[in-house]
């Protein structure tokens, strides 16, 4: 059977893949420790689901406008003023199924042959996959453990040509954990504000944070920009609202007019019952993301602690979201049972065929000498799951 190109251009997501692996290994029978996905382990708070439970009870469960309801536009509009001090109109949001889903229909209402996008690495999975899929060109801009895999601003200039249509920029960054602090990205809006490309800043961990600094992006940083950035959030990883799938974008009216018109032919609106359950989370109570965050936190300390014993294993530590990037290159060349490690994906396979681990290998961030532990777990899963990768790294030869 024959498939579009563009099928065999992408690859599948890795981390749902090896999660994937993961649950399937468990319903056998095995042991595993899922270190693979990308969502908090707590439930979600009592008083998003009662808001769920209620839209139900009133029958809120028809379509609703494609890009999403009045009500949970102006719940996003009064978020963003509260915390982003950025001013939107209800025309400059569209609420989709998922961050992801934002990002994609910005992608698909942007990117054509023969535009560059700039991506910082290391990177989200899927942000060059998406690129590519509308026709665009992924630009991988590498950067350097000890600069805190944070892009310079000389970097960033000199990898901007007449094709470069767009830089996508995520902090608390999936998977490191970096976070740019108000004068970084001032740096590198100084760059940007003289060239004629837009920002994609993915804002989606922007509560899971641990630094003294408070949150910021391009747009809040320097108000030249904000006409040309498009800010991608949501309700999944601040709330535990993972499989609810809510997600928006703000940005100018006509990219976000653009975004509902394709999103119009793909998947109409967002979950009704979904909306109304996100109203509650942007407006409701607020405490129950600090204590998230405060688990979080105590969660870092433990596994960075823990990783770092492990000789030939190194770890900084991450400022923000739920992820560890360890550095496990001095693990490659090592050997069990006659057959050498010589990349990531080779030692994940290792954890998880010999120590029952679930991690993700680094080379899928695009960076192949890391891999990506979630720390969203039990500290009894993260002490114990630690605990069997050093044991299986010490039965190397």
């Amino acid at each position: 059977m024959r498939l579009a190109t563009r099928v065999a251009n992408i690859k599948p997501s890795e981390t749902l893949a090896i999660t994937a692996k993961a649950n399937a290994l468990k319903a056998e029978g095995r042991d595993v420790i899922g270190f693979g996905a990308g969502e908090p382990d707590f439930d979600t708070p009592a008083n998003i689901k009662q808001a769920a439970i209620k839209a139900i009870e009133d029958g809120f469960t028809k379509y609703t406008p494609v890009g999403g309801t009045d009500e949970l536009k102006d719940a996003i509009i009064n978020k963003l003023k509260r915390d982003n001090s950025l001013v939107y109109k209800r025309s400059q949001i569209v609420v989709s199924c998922g961050a992801k889903h934002s990002l994609y229909n910005l992608a698909q209402a942007l990117f054509e042959t023969g535009d560059e996008v700039i991506i910082p690495a290391p990177y989200w999975v899927s942000y060059p996959d998406i690129v590519v899929l509308a026709g665009g060109k992924p630009v991988i801009l590498n950067t350097l453990e000890k600069d805190g895999f944070k892009i310079k601003p000389e970097q960033l200039k000199s990898a901007i040509t007449n094709n470069t249509r767009a830089l996508i920029i995520n902090g608390p960054s999936n998977p490191t954990g970096t976070v740019y602090s108000p004068e970084e990205l001032k740096a590198i809006a100084s760059v940007l504000i003289d060239e004629n490309i837009l920002i994609i800043t993915d804002d989606i961990y922007e509560k899971i944070l641990y630094t003294k600094y408070p949150f910021a992006n391009i747009a809040s940083v320097e108000s030249k920009l904000k006409d040309r950035t498009i800010v991608v959030n949501g309700v999944s990883k601040a709330y535990a609202m993972t499989g609810w799938r809510i997600g928006y974008a703000a940005g100018p009216e006509e990219i976000i007019s653009a975004v509902s018109k394709i999103q119009s032919q793909n998947t109409s609106n967002p979950t009704s019952i979904s909306q109304k359950a996100s109203v509650e989370a942007l407006n409701g109570d607020q405490s129950v993301v600090s204590m998230m965050v405060g688990e979080f936190r105590k969660r870092r300390d433990v596994i960075v602690a823990a990783l770092n014993d492990i000789p030939n294993v190194k770890c900084l530590l991450p400022e923000g979201a739920f992820y560890v990037f360890p550095n496990v290159s001095g693990v490659y060349g090592h050997s069990y049972k006659g057959k050498k490690i010589t990349d990531s994906t080779q030692l994940i396979d290792y954890l998880l065929d010999e120590a029952n681990v679930a991690a993700v290998p680094g080379a899928a961030f695009g960076s192949d000498d890391h891999i990506r532990i979630s720390y969203a777990t039990s500290l009894k899963n993260i002490e114990e799951g630690v605990k069997r990768i050093k044991n299986a790294i010490a039965r190397l030869d």
